[in-house]
């Protein structure tokens, strides 16, 4: 049996779903899961598409975990990718130098 993504699930579909799939929840970091609505799963283990006997425990988290944000990454990441691609695909405005296609 393969596990399903829970992730984006509010509380009450995530419980649904696995028990369409026959399997077990449990959320560490809610004691009060099976009284949870509307909250959103976070992550999950065993990840989406893992194999797994049927009635077994999946864990499921709706916060983040200490450090872990949630925000994104804001940095520039290096390596930065290489120039070119979309940025060439049309001319910039007053280029002197037009991109010729053969099209």
């Amino acid at each position: 049996m393969r596990v399903p993504k829970l992730v984006g699930l509010m509380a009450m579909d995530a419980r649904e779903a696995a028990k369409s799939h026959g399997l077990s929840l449990s959320a560490p970091d809610r004691p009060d899961f099976h009284l949870t609505v509307v909250d959103y799963v976070v992550r999950q283990y065993p990840q989406p598409g893992a194999e797994v006997p049927r009635d077994s425990m999946v864990y499921i988290w709706f916060d983040f975990g200490e450090g872990e944000g949630g925000g994104g990454v804001r940095e520039p990441r290096i390596p930065r990718p290489p120039s070119g691609g979309m940025e060439r695909e049309l001319d910039e405005p007053g280029d002197p130098y037009p991109v010729v296609s053969s099209a």
